[in-house]
């Protein structure tokens, strides 16, 4: 009524007649022991009892379409949640417009989203505990899909005293220097990949930590292309210049470890994966 200027026009909002609602609004002063409008002339407005009352109701009004959205969302087939496991190597850029699209497409679908290194993906296809997975490796039994290849480059700092030596790079000049190296999320049976030739070594938790250490002129590493592309271009980082080594390629695969439960979500999170434009 408010809203709407009248009790005629709330009910033709409503699709009720105005005498229903004008008993509904009766009932409902009627139950609160307060007066909600007076009459001013020839219209009702809310007194000050009804415009707290208003003001207290209108976020409970919102939730409660919420709600009913999501039982409409539910009924028709759409999964409650949505586990999505990501390696780390997967481009981020990419990854969040998976996300953007899938609020998008199924706001009532929970999506619970975990990024993992290395055996950590392999990990939540053996356990179930992923409905869409990112790995660099699938094991056996299971089927994926090539997504891209993540080119890992050789970087540290302009200053780092490999830079020093003037010439073309061996393992053995890399030894004796800190490398940076992105622990296994997996417990399972965690793994290694690349070279790790180096004594001494700074394990870190993520790709983005990894390349905060070579930022600061503490270490070198491999790191994903995507990561290293603006430090390259900005003069902050270089690429060593290795005899061999200097760049390799891991290619990334979509899986679905459980296809008979893949629900509506999750294809529309498959489908995702496969459309978006390669780096």
């Amino acid at each position: 009524m408010v809203d709407h200027g009248g009790f005629s026009q709330a009910a033709a909002a409503l699709n009720r007649s105005q005498s229903a609602v004008s008993y509904s609004v009766a009932r409902l002063q009627e139950a609160m022991g307060l007066p909600l409008l007076i009459v001013e002339g020839r219209k009702s407005v809310l007194t000050a009892f009804g415009k707290t009352l208003l003001n207290r109701v209108r976020p409970l009004l919102k939730d409660l379409k919420t709600l009913e959205s999501l039982g409409a969302t539910l009924k028709e087939g759409w999964e409650p949640e949505l586990r999505i496991v990501v390696d780390a190597a997967f481009p981020r850029v990419r990854l969040l417009d998976i996300i953007a699209e899938l609020q998008k497409g199924c706001p009532g679908t929970q999506v619970q989203l975990s990024d993992v290194v290395l055996s950590g993906a392999e990990e939540a296809i053996l356990r179930g505990s992923g409905d869409v997975v990112v790995t660099s490796k699938v094991p056996p039994g299971f089927l994926g899909d090539w997504l891209l290849d993540v080119e890992f480059l050789a970087v540290a700092r302009p200053e780092h005293p490999l830079f020093a030596l003037g010439r073309e790079l061996t393992t053995e000049d890399l030894v004796p220097h800190v490398q940076a190296v992105v622990r296994d999320s997996g417990t399972a049976q965690p793994r290694d990949e690349g070279w790790l030739g180096a004594s001494r070594r700074f394990t870190v938790s993520s790709m983005d930590a990894s390349l905060a250490t070579v930022l600061a002129g503490l270490t070198y590493a491999w790191l994903p292309d995507h990561l290293v592309r603006e430090p390259l271009r900005e003069g902050r980082l270089q690429r060593l210049p290795l005899l061999l080594g200097a760049s390799r390629k891991v290619a990334l695969q979509v899986v679905v470890p459980d296809p008979v439960l893949l629900g509506p979500a999750a294809r529309m999170a498959l489908d995702a994966f496969h459309r978006l434009p390669r780096p």
